[in-house]
Protein backbone atom coordinates (compact mmCIF):
# COMPACT_ATOMS: atom_id res chain seq x y z
CA UNK A 1 0.00 0.00 0.00
CA UNK A 2 1.33 3.15 -0.99
CA UNK A 3 0.78 6.30 1.40
CA UNK A 4 0.78 9.62 0.16
CA UNK A 5 0.28 12.98 1.62
CA UNK A 6 0.59 15.47 -0.57
CA UNK A 7 -2.17 16.90 -3.68
CA UNK A 8 0.30 16.94 -5.76
CA UNK A 9 1.63 13.35 -5.32
CA UNK A 10 -1.75 11.70 -5.24
CA UNK A 11 -2.76 13.29 -8.30
CA UNK A 12 0.19 12.33 -10.76
CA UNK A 13 0.42 8.89 -8.73
CA UNK A 14 -2.99 8.11 -10.20
CA UNK A 15 -2.78 9.57 -13.11
CA UNK A 16 -0.44 6.42 -14.37
CA UNK A 17 -3.15 4.36 -13.62
CA UNK A 18 -5.85 6.55 -15.59
CA UNK A 19 -3.39 6.36 -18.62
CA UNK A 20 -3.62 2.76 -18.45
CA UNK A 21 -7.21 2.68 -18.81
CA UNK A 22 -7.69 1.20 -15.00
CA UNK A 23 -10.80 2.50 -13.19
CA UNK A 24 -10.42 3.94 -9.63
CA UNK A 25 -12.50 3.36 -6.87
CA UNK A 26 -12.39 6.05 -3.91
CA UNK A 27 -13.63 5.15 -0.14
CA UNK A 28 -13.02 8.81 1.79
CA UNK A 29 -13.17 8.26 5.62
CA UNK A 30 -12.14 10.40 9.18
CA UNK A 31 -10.49 6.67 10.13
CA UNK A 32 -11.27 4.79 12.99
CA UNK A 33 -11.27 2.64 10.72
CA UNK A 34 -14.36 -0.39 11.46
CA UNK A 35 -15.86 -3.57 10.04
CA UNK A 36 -18.11 -1.12 8.19
CA UNK A 37 -15.25 0.96 6.69
CA UNK A 38 -13.43 -2.39 5.45
CA UNK A 39 -16.78 -3.86 3.78
CA UNK A 40 -16.67 -0.36 1.47
CA UNK A 41 -12.80 -1.13 0.98
CA UNK A 42 -14.03 -4.82 -0.01
CA UNK A 43 -16.98 -3.62 -2.56
CA UNK A 44 -14.42 -1.51 -3.97
CA UNK A 45 -11.53 -3.63 -4.50
CA UNK A 46 -14.64 -6.17 -6.72
CA UNK A 47 -15.22 -3.33 -8.79
CA UNK A 48 -12.59 -1.10 -9.54
CA UNK A 49 -8.80 -2.03 -10.72
CA UNK A 50 -7.03 0.44 -8.29
CA UNK A 51 -8.36 0.98 -4.35
CA UNK A 52 -8.10 4.32 -3.14
CA UNK A 53 -8.87 5.58 0.92
CA UNK A 54 -8.44 8.93 2.53
CA UNK A 55 -8.57 9.21 5.81
CA UNK A 56 -8.82 12.39 6.91
CA UNK A 57 -10.58 13.94 9.85
CA UNK A 58 -12.13 17.32 8.58
CA UNK A 59 -13.09 20.25 10.97
CA UNK A 60 -15.37 22.11 9.01
CA UNK A 61 -18.03 19.64 9.57
CA UNK A 62 -17.71 19.23 13.32
CA UNK A 63 -20.39 21.36 15.31
CA UNK A 64 -18.95 21.27 18.54
CA UNK A 65 -14.62 21.75 19.26
CA UNK A 66 -14.79 18.96 22.16
CA UNK A 67 -16.55 16.91 18.98
CA UNK A 68 -13.51 17.32 16.95
CA UNK A 69 -11.24 16.62 19.35
CA UNK A 70 -12.49 13.66 20.55
CA UNK A 71 -12.93 11.79 18.13
CA UNK A 72 -10.56 8.93 17.71
CA UNK A 73 -7.15 8.75 15.35
CA UNK A 74 -5.71 4.84 15.64
CA UNK A 75 -3.71 5.54 12.47
CA UNK A 76 -1.26 3.20 13.14
CA UNK A 77 -4.12 0.72 13.57
CA UNK A 78 -6.23 1.78 10.57
CA UNK A 79 -2.70 1.53 8.43
CA UNK A 80 -2.50 -2.18 9.47
CA UNK A 81 -6.12 -2.71 8.76
CA UNK A 82 -5.77 -1.24 5.11
CA UNK A 83 -2.39 -3.51 4.37
CA UNK A 84 -4.20 -6.35 5.24
CA UNK A 85 -7.09 -5.59 2.74
CA UNK A 86 -5.14 -4.92 0.16
CA UNK A 87 -5.97 -1.22 -0.03
CA UNK A 88 -3.61 0.00 -3.10
CA UNK A 89 -3.18 3.74 -2.04
CA UNK A 90 -3.83 5.97 1.66
CA UNK A 91 -4.33 9.05 1.08
CA UNK A 92 -3.63 10.67 4.14
CA UNK A 93 -3.14 14.51 4.52
CA UNK A 94 -2.71 17.08 7.47
CA UNK A 95 -5.39 19.99 7.60
CA UNK A 96 -3.07 22.68 6.14
CA UNK A 97 -2.83 20.67 2.81
CA UNK A 98 -6.40 20.53 2.25
CA UNK A 99 -7.28 23.83 3.80
CA UNK A 100 -4.42 26.23 2.74
CA UNK A 101 -6.21 29.15 2.61
CA UNK A 102 -9.64 30.57 4.33
CA UNK A 103 -11.48 29.63 1.61
CA UNK A 104 -15.07 30.10 1.78
CA UNK A 105 -17.62 27.07 0.30
CA UNK A 106 -21.74 28.02 0.25
CA UNK A 107 -22.87 24.97 -1.58
CA UNK A 108 -26.42 24.21 -0.60
CA UNK A 109 -28.29 20.77 -0.70
CA UNK A 110 -32.15 22.14 -0.70
CA UNK A 111 -33.99 20.95 1.84
CA UNK A 112 -31.52 17.97 3.21
CA UNK A 113 -29.63 21.13 4.95
CA UNK A 114 -32.52 21.36 6.81
CA UNK A 115 -34.41 18.18 7.92
CA UNK A 116 -32.79 15.64 10.26
CA UNK A 117 -29.21 16.01 10.98
CA UNK A 118 -29.42 19.22 9.04
CA UNK A 119 -31.80 20.10 11.79
CA UNK A 120 -30.02 19.01 14.77
CA UNK A 121 -25.99 19.51 13.03
CA UNK A 122 -26.43 22.81 11.60
CA UNK A 123 -23.64 23.51 8.82
CA UNK A 124 -22.59 19.93 8.69
CA UNK A 125 -23.75 19.21 5.18
CA UNK A 126 -21.79 22.48 4.25
CA UNK A 127 -18.79 20.92 5.81
CA UNK A 128 -19.07 17.39 4.23
CA UNK A 129 -19.81 18.84 0.77
CA UNK A 130 -16.79 20.97 1.17
CA UNK A 131 -13.81 18.20 1.71
CA UNK A 132 -16.01 15.63 -0.14
CA UNK A 133 -15.70 17.89 -3.54
CA UNK A 134 -12.10 18.54 -2.71
CA UNK A 135 -11.51 14.87 -2.54
CA UNK A 136 -13.37 13.94 -5.76
CA UNK A 137 -11.74 16.64 -7.73
CA UNK A 138 -7.99 15.17 -6.31
CA UNK A 139 -8.80 11.52 -7.01
CA UNK A 140 -11.46 11.60 -9.78
CA UNK A 141 -12.71 8.07 -9.06
CA UNK A 142 -14.93 6.20 -11.62
CA UNK A 143 -16.78 5.47 -8.26
CA UNK A 144 -17.24 6.31 -5.00
CA UNK A 145 -18.29 4.04 -2.08
CA UNK A 146 -20.69 4.96 0.67
CA UNK A 147 -21.80 3.36 3.77
CA UNK A 148 -26.22 3.22 4.38
CA UNK A 149 -25.50 4.35 7.96
CA UNK A 150 -25.31 7.93 6.99
CA UNK A 151 -28.37 7.46 4.52
CA UNK A 152 -28.82 11.64 4.67
CA UNK A 153 -25.16 12.14 3.73
CA UNK A 154 -25.44 9.54 1.07
CA UNK A 155 -28.23 11.53 -0.72
CA UNK A 156 -26.13 14.69 0.19
CA UNK A 157 -23.31 13.24 -2.06
CA UNK A 158 -25.68 12.39 -4.75
CA UNK A 159 -26.74 15.15 -5.26
CA UNK A 160 -23.70 17.11 -5.30
CA UNK A 161 -22.42 14.95 -7.66
CA UNK A 162 -25.47 15.69 -10.03
CA UNK A 163 -24.80 19.62 -9.41
CA UNK A 164 -21.63 19.61 -10.33
CA UNK A 165 -21.82 17.32 -13.02
CA UNK A 166 -19.25 15.10 -11.93
CA UNK A 167 -18.99 11.75 -13.55
CA UNK A 168 -18.78 9.61 -10.52
CA UNK A 169 -20.78 6.29 -9.90
CA UNK A 170 -21.84 6.56 -6.42
CA UNK A 171 -22.46 2.92 -4.62
CA UNK A 172 -24.53 2.96 -1.57
CA UNK A 173 -23.12 -0.24 0.71
CA UNK A 174 -25.13 -1.84 3.33
CA UNK A 175 -25.27 -1.08 7.61
CA UNK A 176 -22.53 -3.37 8.97
CA UNK A 177 -23.84 -4.46 12.49
CA UNK A 178 -22.35 -5.39 15.77
CA UNK A 179 -23.82 -9.01 16.85
CA UNK A 180 -26.38 -6.75 18.73
CA UNK A 181 -27.75 -5.19 15.92
CA UNK A 182 -26.00 -2.30 16.65
CA UNK A 183 -24.45 0.05 13.67
CA UNK A 184 -21.08 -0.17 13.27
CA UNK A 185 -18.97 3.16 13.54
CA UNK A 186 -16.25 4.91 14.89
CA UNK A 187 -18.40 6.93 17.92
CA UNK A 188 -19.07 3.36 19.28
CA UNK A 189 -15.44 3.24 21.32
CA UNK A 190 -16.81 6.10 23.36
CA UNK A 191 -19.70 3.47 24.74
CA UNK A 192 -18.55 1.60 27.94
CA UNK A 193 -19.71 -1.36 27.94
CA UNK A 194 -23.24 -1.05 29.69
CA UNK A 195 -23.73 1.86 27.47
CA UNK A 196 -23.16 -0.27 24.39
CA UNK A 197 -26.10 -2.56 25.63
CA UNK A 198 -28.39 -0.30 26.08
CA UNK A 199 -27.70 0.71 22.36
CA UNK A 200 -28.75 -2.10 21.14
CA UNK A 201 -32.45 -0.48 21.34
CA UNK A 202 -32.09 1.30 18.49
CA UNK A 203 -31.76 -1.50 16.33
CA UNK A 204 -34.78 -3.24 18.32
CA UNK A 205 -36.81 0.16 17.91
CA UNK A 206 -36.10 0.06 13.89
CA UNK A 207 -36.84 -3.59 13.81
CA UNK A 208 -40.25 -3.30 15.27
CA UNK A 209 -40.79 -0.79 12.75
CA UNK A 210 -40.10 -2.89 9.94
CA UNK A 211 -42.05 -5.72 11.18
CA UNK A 212 -45.02 -3.66 11.99
CA UNK A 213 -44.90 -1.38 9.54
CA UNK A 214 -48.38 -3.08 7.35
CA UNK A 215 -49.94 -3.32 11.09
CA UNK A 216 -50.16 0.62 11.76
CA UNK A 217 -50.54 3.63 10.78
CA UNK A 218 -47.78 6.41 10.27
CA UNK A 219 -48.51 8.06 13.77
CA UNK A 220 -49.35 5.32 15.41
CA UNK A 221 -46.35 3.32 14.38
CA UNK A 222 -44.04 6.29 15.16
CA UNK A 223 -45.70 6.33 18.65
CA UNK A 224 -44.81 3.16 19.60
CA UNK A 225 -41.36 3.50 17.95
CA UNK A 226 -40.12 6.22 20.26
CA UNK A 227 -41.90 4.65 23.43
CA UNK A 228 -38.84 2.34 23.30
CA UNK A 229 -36.58 5.64 24.31
CA UNK A 230 -38.52 6.68 27.18
CA UNK A 231 -37.52 4.37 30.48
CA UNK A 232 -33.98 5.13 30.70
CA UNK A 233 -32.61 8.31 31.82
CA UNK A 234 -29.29 7.46 29.59
CA UNK A 235 -31.19 7.65 26.37
CA UNK A 236 -31.93 10.72 25.05
CA UNK A 237 -34.11 10.81 21.45
CA UNK A 238 -33.23 13.59 19.08
CA UNK A 239 -35.64 12.42 16.40
CA UNK A 240 -37.31 9.05 14.61
CA UNK A 241 -39.11 9.74 11.60
CA UNK A 242 -40.17 7.69 8.73
CA UNK A 243 -39.28 9.36 5.88
CA UNK A 244 -39.15 9.16 1.76
CA UNK A 245 -36.54 7.38 0.54
CA UNK A 246 -35.58 9.96 -1.88
CA UNK A 247 -36.43 13.07 -0.30
CA UNK A 248 -36.27 12.35 3.66
CA UNK A 249 -39.67 14.42 4.08
CA UNK A 250 -41.73 12.62 6.25
CA UNK A 251 -44.31 10.21 4.60
CA UNK A 252 -48.05 10.13 6.18
CA UNK A 253 -48.79 7.66 3.93
CA UNK A 254 -47.82 3.85 3.54
CA UNK A 255 -48.48 4.20 -0.09
CA UNK A 256 -47.09 7.47 -1.42
CA UNK A 257 -43.58 6.13 -1.61
CA UNK A 258 -40.91 3.79 -0.27
CA UNK A 259 -40.10 4.25 3.17
CA UNK A 260 -37.08 4.87 5.46
CA UNK A 261 -36.68 4.94 9.15
CA UNK A 262 -34.23 6.87 10.63
CA UNK A 263 -33.39 7.51 14.72
CA UNK A 264 -30.65 9.74 16.13
CA UNK A 265 -30.08 9.51 19.87
CA UNK A 266 -27.17 9.69 22.76
CA UNK A 267 -26.42 7.03 24.88
CA UNK A 268 -24.66 8.75 27.36
CA UNK A 269 -22.57 11.00 25.83
CA UNK A 270 -22.13 9.54 22.59
CA UNK A 271 -24.67 10.63 19.26
CA UNK A 272 -25.82 7.51 17.33
CA UNK A 273 -26.99 7.56 13.85
CA UNK A 274 -29.01 4.43 12.08
CA UNK A 275 -31.62 3.72 9.81
CA UNK A 276 -33.41 0.91 8.36
CA UNK A 277 -35.90 0.34 4.64
CA UNK A 278 -39.19 -0.02 5.38
CA UNK A 279 -39.91 -1.59 1.63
Amino acid sequence: MKIIKTKLELSNYLNTFRELGLTIGFVPTMGALHQGHLSLLQQCKLKCNVSVVSIFVNPTQFNHPNDLLGYPKPIEQDIELLTQLGCDVLFLPEVAEMYPNDEQWEYHVGDLDYLLEGEFRPGHYRGVTQIVYKLFNLVEPDFAFFGQKDYQQFLVIKKLIADFDLKINLVACAIIREKNGLAMSSRNVRLNAQEKEKAQLIYQSLLFVKENYAHYEIDELLDKAKQFYLNDADIKLEYFSICDQETLEPITAKNISKGIALVACFVGETRLIDNMMLD
